[in-house]
């Protein structure tokens, strides 16, 4: 991070508040000076926050604040805009109660973005199961804020979900949806739309003149010439084609087993894999503790850390913030970049 003061600061939504969401935005903060933070303003109830921060015997002065304010009071306070959970939340113990409260910070959040008030969002972890026992409608967070940018815009909006460590980007093609739908949803469409954008994105957002594209088969062997499926030959090969022929440096489809070790990483920035557990193992695998989440397409900067909510863990203070502290970085990182090329 830059010495200098930053325009406006990232604002961090408190996800579940029954979750680790305040336990490591409380952490992060307390070693702001150390870890040389950028200035984040918090999305969330101050009730729970004071309450977490008691059970975590750490000292916060706690200061409700405007996007405006909350640079300059980060230095010596924690500044917090005021969303209400809905219900007095416990550490470990989250309840439906808190959904409508989790949703308006997020909310919040991405208004004040696209107003400009904030450079950047990042987001804590939620309970999908918690908000769908209150009607939450939305797979979950990236799909979300999808719709939320498509409101604000009135532009067709497709978020692709990144996820990005200290020594690999993957990008899943289809995300939370059982293994066995995963051959019927990949689609040539699907692929070259996805790849388009991580392009656009790896240009303009994090500054890669010529991004190089690795795109991973689906069945064991990429296929192995049609002997173990024949996705390859009839749907990911011809993406690759017209992907190239756009100008676009892509390669594969590669066998999965083969495209994560430490030579082959040094061949391509960004790895496209057809399901979750393909692209989130080997980010996971390779650094846990330092992942980050990113949702590319979107007209925003939005980050969160690589993990959920952990209630079993919630309250007790043993959360790790590292990721979390990741996800900050990014987000002021890509957020001056982005605010410097409008």
């Amino acid at each position: 991070m830059s010495d200098q003061k930053p325009l406006s600061p990232i604002g961090l939504t408190q996800g579940d508040p029954a979750g680790i969401g305040p336990d490591i935005a409380l952490a992060a903060w307390h070693r702001r000076a150390d870890l040389n933070l950028p200035p984040f303003l918090y999305i969330g109830d101050p009730d729970i926050l004071a309450a977490r921060a008691r059970a975590l015997e750490i000292i916060v002065p706690i200061r409700h604040s405007t996007p405006a304010e909350a640079v300059d009071a980060f230095a010596d306070h924690f500044p917090v805009l005021p969303v209400p959970a809905g219900a007095d939340i416990r550490a470990g113990h989250p309840h439906p109660a808190s959904a409508k409260g989790t949703i308006a910070a997020i909310e919040k959040a991405v208004s004040l973005c696209m107003d400009g008030a904030l450079s950047s969002v990042t987001t804590n972890p939620i309970a999908k199961s918690v908000l769908y026992q209150a009607g939450f409608r939305f797979p979950g967070h990236t799909e979300f804020l999808a719709d939320l940018a498509e409101k604000a815009t009135g532009t067709k909006t497709m978020p692709v979900m990144m996820l990005a460590g200290p020594m690999l980007k993957a990008i899943p093609l289809t995300i939370h949806i059982p293994l066995k739908e995963v051959a019927g949803k990949i689609t040539e469409k699907l692929i070259l739309e996805t790849a388009r954008i991580a392009n656009q994105d790896l240009k303009q957002r994090f500054g890669l003149d010529f991004p190089r594209l690795a795109i991973a088969g689906l069945n064991p062997h990429a296929g192995e010439s049609g002997a173990m499926g024949t996705e390859e030959i009839e749907i990911i090969e011809p993406a690759i084609r017209k992907l190239r022929a756009e100008g676009i440096d892509a390669i594969g489809p590669l066998s999965a087993d083969t495209m994560f070790h430490e030579e082959a990483r040094t061949r391509y920035d960004v790895a496209l894999c057809m399901y979750h557990d393909q692209a989130l193992i080997p980010v996971k695998a390779l650094g846990f503790d330092s992942s980050v989440n990113i949702t590319l397409g979107l007209p925003f900067v939005r980050t969160s850390p690589d993990h959920g909510t952990a209630f079993g863990i919630a309250g007790k203070g043993i959360a790790r913030e590292d990721s979390l502290v990741a996800a900050l970085r990014l987000a002021a990182e890509l957020g001056a970049r982005n605010r410097a090329a409008r």
